[in-house]
C-alpha cells in the first residue's frame, strides 16, 4: 500500500452538502491499495449474493459496532481507531471492474456494494470510486445493490435512475436507531438518523427500489426502536425491511463494550446481559446459521415483533419485477441474462 501525503479534505469537497453532521477525526491517513483484483467471493451460506465491491477498506463512520473492524488486522493496523482514521482506497477500482466485465467467464452477475465497509463514507465525496463503479455497471448493464448508512448516495440518484432502467440497482439504507442522540453516540461519523430516512424518501421517489436494513439490532439499547423505525421507513417509500442480530467478531467486542461502557454506564451491564441472552450465553456465535440471528425468548419476542410490524405496515410483499436489458460487452452480440 502507498500512503497518501495530506489526503483530501471530504468536507471541503462540493459534495460536502450530503455530509450531515460530521465532523473530522484528528488525523487522517490515506493509503492507496494496488490490488489487482476489486470482486470479493462469499462462498457463506448467511449471503444472498455471491460478489462484493468494496471501494474502500477501514471507515470513517466510526460505528462501535462495525463487524468489518477486525478485517483491518490483516493490512497491520488496529481495529479501534485505526479503522477509522487509516482507510484505504482503492483508485483503480473502476478499471479492475471493467477488466473482470471484459472477461469471457463472467456472466452479468449481481454485483454488492459494499459487503464490508461504507461504499459512500466521506472520502467517496473526493474520490468518486463507487460512483466510477456504477458508470460502468451502467454501460455494460450490470446488476447492482447497495448497502449504505450515508446521505451522499443521493448525489448519484441520476446515475441511480439511469441504471435502474438499464438493468436492476436496488438501495438499502441501514438504520439501527431511532434516536438521534444514541445514533451519534455509537456511529459518531454517520449521517443523521433523519438524512438517511430522507434518503429513503429521495431514492423511493425517484423510483429506486430501496430497502431499510435495521443492522445491528443491539438487544437492550435499540430493539424498542424496531418499531419507529419500520414505521418511518414505510412512510418514506421502503418496500422492504431486515433485521441483523448485533455480531460482535474479533476485537470488535472490546470495541464495542468499552463504548457502551464509557457512553451507556448504567445500562452496560444490560445491554452486555441482554446480547448473551440472545446469544446461548456468550457474546457472539461464528457459526454459519447462527451468526445473524439470535435464540431464545427475548430474540424470539424481537423477531415477532418485527414480523407483525412489517405485516401490518405491508413492508416485504413481493412485487414482480419488470424485465430489464441483459447485461452486454460493448461491441458484443452475446447477451446474459441476470436470474
Amino acid at each position: 500500500m502507498k500512503p497518501v501525503q495530506n489526503p483530501p479534505n471530504p468536507f471541503l469537497s462540493d459534495d460536502c452538502q450530503y455530509l450531515d453532521g460530521m465532523t473530522p477525526p484528528a488525523k487522517l491517513e490515506v493509503f492507496f491499495d494496488r490490488t489487482r483484483n476489486i470482486l470479493s467471493k462469499n462462498d457463506s451460506p448467511d449471503l444472498g449474493f455471491k460478489w462484493s465491491l468494496n471501494p474502500y477498506r477501514g471507515c470513517m463512520h466510526a460505528c462501535a459496532y462495525c463487524y468489518a473492524r477486525p478485517t483491518h488486522e490483516y493490512l497491520g493496523f488496529g481495529a479501534g481507531t485505526d479503522f477509522e482514521t487509516k482507510i484505504v482506497a482503492k483508485p483503480r477500482a473502476a478499471e479492475l471492474l471493467r477488466e473482470t466485465f471484459m472477461k469471457r467467464s463472467w456472466k452479468g452477475e449481481l454485483i454488492v456494494f459494499s459487503g464490508d465497509t461504507d461504499c459512500y463514507q466521506p472520502l467517496e465525496a473526493h474520490y468518486r470510486l463507487t460512483r466510477a463503479c456504477l458508470e460502468v455497471c451502467l454501460e455494460f448493464g450490470n446488476p447492482a445493490a447497495i448497502i449504505t448508512k450515508s446521505f451522499l448516495v443521493t448525489r448519484d440518484l441520476e446515475l441511480l435512475k439511469n441504471l435502474h432502467e438499464r438493468t436492476h440497482v436496488s438501495v438499502t439504507v441501514s438504520i439501527p436507531f431511532f434516536s438521534e442522540k444514541t445514533a451519534r453516540i455509537v456511529e459518531p461519523g454517520a449521517a443523521s438518523v433523519s438524512k438517511r430516512f430522507e434518503a429513503v424518501k429521495l431514492l423511493a421517489d425517484a423510483g429506486i427500489e430501496v430497502s431499510v436494513n435495521i443492522a445491528p439490532v443491539i438487544p437492550g439499547l435499540s430493539d424498542s426502536d424496531i418499531p419507529q423505525i419500520l414505521k418511518r421507513a414505510k412512510e418514506c417509500g421502503a418496500q422492504s425491511a431486515a433485521m441483523v442480530l448485533l455480531r460482535l467478531p474479533g476485537h470488535v467486542k472490546e470495541v464495542f463494550i468499552q463504548q457502551m461502557k464509557t457512553h451507556f454506564p448504567l445500562a452496560a451491564d444490560k445491554i452486555i446481559g441482554r446480547l448473551r441472552e440472545t446469544r446461548g450465553g456468550e457474546l457472539y456465535r461464528s457459526e454459519f446459521g447462527e451468526r445473524f440471528r439470535g435464540k431464545g425468548d427475548y430474540w424470539d419476542n424481537i423477531r415477532k415483533m418485527f414480523d407483525t410490524t412489517c405485516a401490518r405496515l405491508g413492508l416485504n410483499r413481493d412485487a414482480p419485477e419488470s424485465p430489464r436489458p441483459p447485461f452486454q460487452r460493448p461491441g458484443s452480440q452475446k447477451e446474459f441474462t441476470f436470474a
